[in-house]
């Protein structure tokens, strides 16, 4: 199956700002028509999909935390694409629960929400999405955003760090699933990176600790990131399929 270099049908989830929006606007930049999915931030979503270089770019809005919802809105991304070429599974929350502080009816709540969002969105979008490759014959690549965290732990996020490395196992048990019909799966693990929910942070009192995380004493930008999606998505990347990509400046190191 030849995937095209360009001219793809990109469904990006949680892409009204920060790191959803780098790899929307990495994809259009290469030529390609993208699905600007938001779950509530339809203004900033429509930011994203007015600054998008190119034509034919789509806005999907829907709330992925439901199973219904998320089919609805694959099949309104690839309604609006005529098709779907490659998805990236980018929404996902990140509420600080640390157990210690943590009453139990909020640590519940909080870890339901993880579960829903950032691992069963994945798999239902990535359900939709390869059935949809499948059945027209096409191929394609599905890339998920992972995290460090997934491997050195989060102790004040345990929720993110354990549904992002349930992310990474589904990404590899896919690859292997999927490869026979032409569909490579990767993911990418970064580190901290800068975006507008972390500003505060980077500009106050921790900011210099996070940075010295990195030997490059800085963070990553969204934008580089988001190259790394792109490439793990390009035609050349097919033997990179069921690889966890880190991204972040050797500031965890796994053996």
């Amino acid at each position: 199956m030849n995937l095209p270099s360009i001219g793809r049908r990109v469904l990006i989830s949680g892409a009204s700002r920060g790191l959803g929006r780098a790899v929307a606007h990495a994809f259009a930049a290469n030529g390609d028509r993208v699905a600007v999915h938001y779950g509530s931030r339809e203004d900033e979503a429509r930011r994203t999909l007015d600054a998008l270089p190119g034509a034919g770019h789509v806005l999907v809005g829907g709330d992925l935390s439901d199973a219904s919802g998320a089919a609805d809105v694959a099949e309104r991304a690839f309604a609006g694409l005529g098709g779907i070429d490659v998805l990236v599974n980018n929404a996902a929350v990140n509420v600080r629960h640390p157990l210690a502080e943590t009453p139990y009816e909020e640590w519940v709540a909080v870890w339901q929400r993880h579960v829903s969002v950032n691992l069963l969105a994945t798999a239902n979008l990535s359900h939709c999405a390869a059935r949809r490759m499948i059945s027209d014959g096409t191929g394609g690549r599905i890339v998920n955003i992972g995290s460090r965290g997934a491997f050195r732990g989060e102790p004040d996020h345990p929720a993110y760090g354990a549904t992002k490395a349930a992310v990474h196992a589904l990404g590899q048990s896919l690859a292997v699933s999927l490869a026979p019909y032409g569909i490579g799966v990767a993911s990418v693990a970064p580190g901290f990176f800068d975006t507008e929910r972390v500003a505060d942070r980077l500009s106050g009192p921790e900011g210099e600790a996070i940075r010295a995380q990195s030997p490059f004493g800085r963070v990553a930008s969204a934008d580089e990131v988001a190259s790394a999606v792109l490439w793990l998505a390009s035609p050349e990347a097919e033997w990179s399929s069921g690889t966890i990509l880190d991204l972040n400046g050797a500031s965890h190191l796994r053996t």
